[in-house]
């Protein structure tokens, strides 16, 4: 396995390769939303993150932060070494239906029991995604949700090249 040169972190900035392996899950009271076709989907305060090394944090929002009745259970499912069985969501906002854009652990692994009930999005599908009122760009590859914010140095797993960091 090549492992990437990491970046030098700027003052302020924390280096993803900092993070640990295994993943951890803390909770952060940075204020996360999500706003599509201009009706906000998520604002909270009371979110949970995910660390990993080389992956941007994930962040998973608590039911009562969700708009209500937007987020159904769809038929995908995977599997994650660190949090156990998922199961994905389809959110509609004003008619539009957005399939398999949010993930969560019913029974997640007692590590990460803190994030039963609460719910991960995709950022690329929503209009905005944004950590204390900074859009995010969301993170590279199919299958990762991570959320890239200024005060993170990379790189970033999901890159081309990046499989088998």
């Amino acid at each position: 396995m090549i492992r990437p040169t990491p970046d030098a972190p700027l003052p302020g900035q924390e280096s993803v390769w900092a993070y640990p392996r295994p993943a951890i899950a803390c909770p952060t009271p940075r204020r996360i939303r999500i706003v599509h076709l201009g009706i906000v989907l998520v604002d909270t305060r009371a979110a949970v993150r995910t660390l990993e090394t080389s992956h941007p944090p994930s962040y998973y929002i608590p039911p009562a932060d969700i708009l209500a009745d937007a987020v159904r259970p769809s038929r995908r499912g995977s599997f994650c070494e660190w949090k156990g069985h998922a199961v994905y969501h389809d959110v509609t906002i004003d008619g539009e239906v957005l399939h398999d854009v949010a993930w969560s652990y019913p029974a997640p692994t007692a590590p990460f029991a803190m994030l039963r009930d609460h719910l991960a999005f995709y950022a690329a599908p929503f209009d905005a995604c944004l950590v204390d009122d900074e859009h995010v760009v969301p993170q590279a590859g199919e299958f990762y949700g991570g959320w890239i914010t200024s005060d993170l140095a990379g790189p970033f797993k999901g890159v081309p090249g990046s499989r088998f960091w």
